[in-house]
């Protein structure tokens, strides 16, 4: 078994996560239950499942990365890489929690702005065509509304 430390990157569709280059041992979890690899693994590929990824970086302490599902391959066994939709990283994992719980509340609130923005100008579409159908044929807007939403 190769004792050359691996390189583990992690990546969104916009940004890289992590990037660390002295990875002595790491963990995941997918479908099977959790695994480990340390360096000199074979190659592989796993479908990550919503899980808490950890890795040690030479003697120093557990480093921690949410991820939001996501696809994971080792390669040469010195290579670690995952492509996940979303990803947190810290040092502590209370505080990990707190971030992720955090970051969820804030893209809770905004998709319930992004939807409520999208019904009013979906509203203000349909009061326009309303506009322009009830000045060709005399209706008032109103009217045209109410027999539409009976």
């Amino acid at each position: 078994m190769s004792r050359k430390p691996m390189s583990l990157v992690v990546t969104t569709p916009l940004q890289v996560v992590v990037s660390a280059e002295h990875v002595t041992s790491f963990r995941a979890a997918d479908d099977s239950g959790d695994f480990g690899i340390m360096p000199g693994h074979s190659d592989m590929l796993s479908v990550l499942k919503s899980c808490v990824v950890r890795w040690r970086e030479g003697r120093e302490g557990w480093r921690y990365c949410a991820l939001y599902g996501g696809v994971m391959t080792v390669e040469d066994g010195n290579v670690i890489r995952i492509a996940c939709r979303e990803g947190v990283v810290g040092s502590d994992l209370p505080q990990l929690q707190a971030d992720v719980r955090a970051h969820r509340e804030s893209a809770l609130q905004a998709a319930s702005s992004a939807r409520v923005s999208q019904a009013r100008l979906h509203a203000r579409a349909i009061r326009q065509i309303m506009r322009h159908l009830s000045s060709d044929h005399g209706v008032s807007v109103d009217t045209a509304l109410d027999e539409i939403f009976q």
